[in-house]
């Protein structure tokens, strides 16, 4: 049998797996979503496992793209939430969201001869129906919590572009025009195509939104010295806050096994996330360290809103209102897609019109739950510390690194890498649990001071 191979025929070497559920044929009838593609039989066919064509330059802009984003407008408020502890917290956060993002393409070659397609797939062979469980409650959190945040940055932005012309309508009739707009293409597409176009005038929004505030902000501070700054040193009762907001600016995992995919040699993986999570770092402290400086316990998520009024903030505000209206398909899409697959809603089962209409039926709920998600949630900054409590702390810093231990072991690995995944799990923990009560409880104090007014 081939099992008597030895193991050094792989070009990396693989652990011993331990005992983890199988893919039977009742297993994949219980996760009709998941299929294992194996390694092509002929030697000579170099592209394994479907492999594409892409470069490292291309996942590496692939990674900025889907990373970098609204997390930005929020890091100089957790740095107010944690003090210039938000720094340590910073490179923590990239030092394991880089690890993380290496180990969950490992545990995607856990089984030699074979590739899991996606995230769910890992989490169901780490630990079976529970995981798939788990990694599909936090993918979809996250698939449906982003648009949802994005369409009360949206309804926000253009009330605050408009309030003083023509088209000065109230934020809530704003996040409905804006949802009913992006119905259309949710409605006429049957994918979304341009995810990659589209991900990549995302990102260079971003860098815009960045610059300004790189420029802007310091020349606030410096042009009225008579205005106070605090700032704190460390904020030990923010931390995990904080924790939550820096977690959601990394956030993309559930995306990573689909930009391995797409690379031409895999083993360039590693090289490809470190330098894409290296440039959204480096955008985050050119954002979180002049925001913070300059406005200190008083800076604002997000970060546009402390600019004074003029150019540059009209500016930030009418990109990032870009990034976030180009940003919003990509994930009712990605959402409406699996929840199609999993309902079945396809044209083998339903007809052409059928499937149509199903599709219709889908995709116009999700953005009506979204809308009135967005309408009765219209806190920014509380809102992303919950997304990224409740879904970015579990996909970044805690599957990842449980799903890697169970698939390939413990035993064989170095004490300073256990060390690194126990830090890793452990803020992943804190993150999730404190970072989600802290999450709520300033919801809670938004209602309330909301009702009051």
């Amino acid at each position: 049998m081939q099992q008597s191979e030895p193991e050094k025929t792989n070009s990396t070497p693989i652990p011993e797996p331990v005992p983890t559920p199988r893919s039977s044929k009742k297993e994949e009838e219980a996760y009709p979503d998941i299929t294992i593609e194996e390694s092509p039989s002929s030697e000579s066919q170099l592209n394994e496992f479907g492999h594409g064509k892409g470069g490292v330059l291309t996942a590496y802009f692939n990674i900025v793209c889907v990373v970098a984003g609204t997390g930005t407008l929020g890091l100089p408020r957790a740095f107010a939430d944690g003090g210039w502890l938000g720094i340590l917290i910073m490179l923590l956060a990239y030092g394991m969201a880089v690890y993380s993002g290496i180990v969950l393409i490992r545990c995607l070659y856990y089984k030699p001869g074979k590739r899991l397609p996606d995230y769910k797939a890992i989490g169901t062979a780490a630990f079976g129906k529970f995981g798939y469980i788990i990694a599909s409650i936090l993918h979809f959190l996250n698939l449906f919590g982003c648009p949802a945040l994005y369409l009360v940055l949206a309804g926000s932005n253009m009330h605050q572009l408009l309030q003083h012309t023509a088209g000065g309508l109230t934020q809530v009739i704003w996040t409905v025009i804006v949802g009913a707009f992006l119905l259309i293409p949710s409605l006429t597409q049957k994918t979304l195509h341009e995810v990659t176009l589209t991900s990549a005038v995302g990102a260079i929004c971003t860098m815009i939104a960045v610059f300004v505030v790189v420029i802007q902000a310091p020349m606030d501070y410096y042009q009225h010295p008579e205005r106070t700054v605090v700032h704190d040193g460390v904020i030990w009762t923010g931390f995990p806050t904080a924790l939550a907001t820096i977690a959601f600016s990394f956030g993309g995992n559930n995306t990573y096994p689909h930009v391995e995919h797409a690379l031409r040699k895999p083993e360039q993986w590693k090289w490809a996330v470190a330098a894409g999570l290296s440039t959204c770092t480096l955008l985050y402290f050119l954002t979180a360290i002049p925001g913070y400086y300059s406005y200190g316990r008083d800076t604002q998520s997000p970060i546009y809103d402390s600019l004074p009024l003029g150019a540059g903030r009209t500016v930030a505000t009418i990109v990032m209102t870009i990034h976030v209206i180009l940003a919003i398909p990509i994930f009712t899409t990605s959402f409406s897609l699996e929840f199609e697959r999993f309902s079945r809603a396809d044209e083998e089962r339903l007809g052409v019109w059928g499937a149509w209409l199903a599709r219709a039926v889908i995709r116009t709920v999700t953005m009506m739950i979204l809308v009135v998600l967005a309408v009765f949630v219209p806190f920014f900054s509380d809102f992303m510390s919950l997304i990224g409590a409740l879904a970015n702390c579990g996909l970044v810093f805690l599957l990842p690194i449980l799903c890697y231990l169970r698939l390939t072991g413990w035993r064989n690995k170095k004490y300073y890498e256990l060390l690194f995944c126990a830090l890793t799990v452990f803020l992943g923990i804190i993150g999730c649990v404190f970072g989600t009560i802290d999450a709520i409880k300033a919801l809670v104090h938004d209602f309330r001071t909301q009702s009051t007014h």
